[in-house]
């Protein structure tokens, strides 16, 4: 099987996975991969990722133009302006995840880090996670939006509408919304109740240990 085939096969894949246990409803989310060319698969507009065809992936070039497939998602600005500044992405997961969009809407959200430190595997797969301000789908401005993050995050979140989380493998990817999602959920439980969190010290400890880059003010930094 081509690099092609078996990206295509591991989107559709992951995409059933991630619809049949109910983190993106309907038609919506969206995933992307990169190419070894420059140029992406992603997904179809108002398609479902639980009922997606490998063979009607989108494919774009490296400038994220139209090449063949089926018409792709309107988040393309969103996905390109990722790739473009987190130069090590090589595939981005939008899910509409129940909790983490709840989170979205919270009016004591940080906008520079949407979730304490919770728990340990938050800080290694998500890092901190920025939430940007509400655009409707598929306004270009979202791109603008992701770029003025400088490319410090590979985990956001849109206000009143979803993840994004950007990974270095689309397993990466997946993996870390499925962890945002949990955490968010935590959070959720847990509002109001004075939880626990991770000590500055033991942030500290896995960033040392783990090699972990978090944005300055991310967790207190």
């Amino acid at each position: 099987m081509s690099n092609d085939s078996k990206l295509r096969e591991d989107i559709c894949r992951f995409g059933r996975s991630l619809f049949e246990r109910g983190l993106t409803p309907g038609s919506s989310g969206n995933i992307s991969v990169k190419l070894e060319d420059g140029g992406w698969l992603v997904t179809p507009t108002n398609a479902s990722l639980g009922f997606l065809d490998p063979a009607r992936l989108s494919r774009l070039d490296p400038s994220g133009r139209f090449v063949s497939g089926d018409a792709p998602t309107k988040e393309v600005p969103l996905h390109t302006a990722l790739y473009e500044t987190r130069g090590a992405a090589r595939a981005i997961v939008h899910l509409h995840s129940t909790h983490s969009v709840a989170l979205s809407m919270l009016p004591e959200i940080d906008p520079r880090a949407a979730l304490p430190p919770m728990t340990a595997y938050y800080l290694m797969k998500c890092g901190a996670t920025a939430l940007v301000p509400y655009y409707r789908p598929g306004d270009p401005a979202v791109a603008d939006a992701i770029k003025g993050l400088a490319g410090k995050y590979s985990s956001v979140l849109l206000a009143n509408h979803g993840p994004v989380v950007a990974g270095d493998t689309l397993e990466a990817a997946v993996f870390a919304t499925e962890e945002l999602e949990e955490t968010a959920k935590l959070y959720l439980l847990l509002r109001g109740l004075n939880p626990r969190y991770l000590s500055p010290e033991q942030v500290t400890d896995l960033v040392k240990v783990f090699g972990l880059t978090l944005p300055e003010h991310g967790h207190g930094g």
